[in-house]
Formats: structure tokens, sequence, C-alpha cells
């Protein structure tokens, strides 16, 4: 499936765009088998691909596509980047679900990657995938002709959004019961480094590989970080308010393991306002960008209305 080329001459719905670049992604990813290395041994490729091809939002790399869009450059120039954040996102939840961290058996309603292939497996999986990460987008974008400096850049803010500084910052934080703080600002400290500092970078680096300037790459970071804790807010909220039907995953899991979630600390009806408010600081945030924003203004509403 090819980016649309010709100009329509009526503008998409929000819908149907999420849609089509939905779509988009999904060809692609459905198409990753055959990029694998080889040789890759039999067992570790299905485990990677059983958790890559599960479904799901598909949330970072869309960011990441319509972000690069922003600055003239095609979903195709950019799709091996976008990829690269959904092999990232996938390794965190494969190792998310360990009986070690969370001890789940459902995502995105197919049984969680060590329930099919074993714990040994779903980690080599999860590792796997995260290095994979790194070299499939190094080596498409330079294919792709994508400048040298902004392919670096890019794939530094992807670096710098794991690690110590990022996800797994925020891992420890939600999981580690010595790491935790009494604070009410403490599920702010987890969302913004569990799911903000991801979901900031996809937009950053995004609009980074389409040639935004430093002001513009800033702000879709600023907005990529207030989306991460609107969505993070919302996450705690359908814990508690939906079943696992709605979820594709296992409710109730924060309160069984005492994590102190928006929830839990403010409550559902200020977890609600702290949401929209968050939302609302994400799409103010775009207002220094000169190109079209109105796909991140209505992701950002739609996202916080959410019932998955």
């Amino acid at each position: 499936m090819k980016r649309r080329a010709a100009k329509r001459s009526a503008p998409l719905s929000f819908q149907d765009e999420i849609a089509e670049v939905g779509r988009f992604i999904e060809a692609r990813i459905g198409g990753l088998s055959g990029a694998l290395p080889q040789p890759v041994p039999q067992r570790l490729k299905e485990s990677m691909l059983y958790s890559l091809t599960a479904g799901g939002k598909r949330l970072r790399p869309i960011l990441c596509l319509k972000a690069a869009e922003v600055f003239g450059m095609p979903w195709e120039r950019a799709i091996s980047l976008a990829l690269g954040y959904e092999m990232v996102h996938t390794s965190s939840l494969i190792h998310d679900d360990l009986p070690s961290i969370d001890n789940d058996d459902l995502r995105r309603g197919k049984p969680t990657n060590h329930v099919v292939y074993g714990e040994s497996l779903a980690i080599f999986a999860g590792d796997a995938l995260m290095a994979w990460a790194f070299e499939y987008p190094i080596a498409a974008l330079a294919k792709a002709k994508v400048p040298s400096g902004r392919v670096c850049r890019a794939m530094g803010i992807m670096a710098n959004s794991l690690g110590p500084f990022g996800v797994y910052a925020g891992q420890v934080l939600d999981t580690d019961l010595e790491s935790m703080e009494a604070g009410d600002d403490f599920p702010f400290k987890v969302a913004a480094r569990k799911t903000g500092t991801l979901i900031a970078a996809c937009v950053e680096s995004g609009a980074v590989i389409g040639g935004a300037k430093r002001r513009a790459s800033a702000a879709f970071r600023m907005y990529g970080m207030h989306l991460g804790i609107a969505f993070q807010i919302v996450d705690d909220i359908l814990d508690e308010t939906s079943s696992a039907q709605e979820l594709g995953k296992t409710p109730g899991k924060d309160v069984a393991q005492n994590k102190r979630t928006f929830v839990s600390v403010y409550g559902l009806e200020e977890a609600r306002r702290l949401a929209l408010t968050e939302s609302k600081r994400a799409v103010d945030a775009l207002r220094v960008v000169g190109g079209d924003t109105r796909f991140f203004s209505a992701l950002s509403d739609h996202l916080v209305e959410r019932t998955r």
C-alpha cells in the first residue's frame, strides 16, 4: 500500500485518516517477517512476530509518521523509524507481562508471549525486538536517503527515551515497592517516564527526520509528554472500570498489586479532570508549529475519550 500521492478534493475525517495510516502500518508490519536478518532461529522469529503482529492501537508509529508528514516527509520514507518504535513498545509489553513483573496471561486479547512460548524465549524475543528496533531503522533510513544528521539525532532521541532516564526508570518506579514514593506527584513521575518519554520521542523524532527545526521538534516533544501522561491517566481509569473483553488485557491489576496510580491517589473524578487538563496542554504545546497539526489535536481528544 502506497501513501496517497494526489491531493483529495476534501480532507479526510479524523476517523478515516487514522484508519488509513493504521492500515498502512499494519501492512508494513505484516511484511517484517521477510526483513528479519538471516539466519534467525525459527522459534525466536515466531515469538517476536507473535507479539509484534498481535494488533493494538499502533499509537506510537502513527504519531511518528504523522509528525514526519507535517514537515513534508512521505510515510514510506519514515516508516522504518515508526516500526522501530512499535518494536520497542512490543518489547516492553512482552517483558511487562512476565511472571516476575505483572504476571499477566492476556495481552491485546491473546495469550501473552510467555504463556505461548515460555518465559525464557519471551525474554529473548523482547531483547531481540529491542535491538532490532535500532538496527532496522538505521539501515532503512540510510537506504531512503534521509540525511545522516537527522537519522543520528532521531535514533539518539529513541535511545534516550529508554534506559535509566525513560521507560525502564518508569517501570522500576511502577513495580519496585522500595522505589515508590508517598507524594501526590508520584503518579506523574511514573507516567512521565513509563509512558510519556516514549510517546514524546515518537513525535519528536518523527518531526526531526521530517526536517523540523529545533523549536518545532521541541514543541512536538512537549505535546508527546503531555499526551503520554493523559494516556496513562486514562489507562489507570480503565484498569478499574473496564472488562477484560474491552481492554484486551486483565483489568484490576493495579489494585491487586497495590500500585500508586492516578485513581488510587486522586480518585476517579479527579483523574478524569487531570486527563482532560493534560490533553489540553498537549494541544496548546503545538501552537508554535507552523504546519497543519489538526490531526494531533483530534487524536488528543480521541485518546482521552477512549474506552479501551
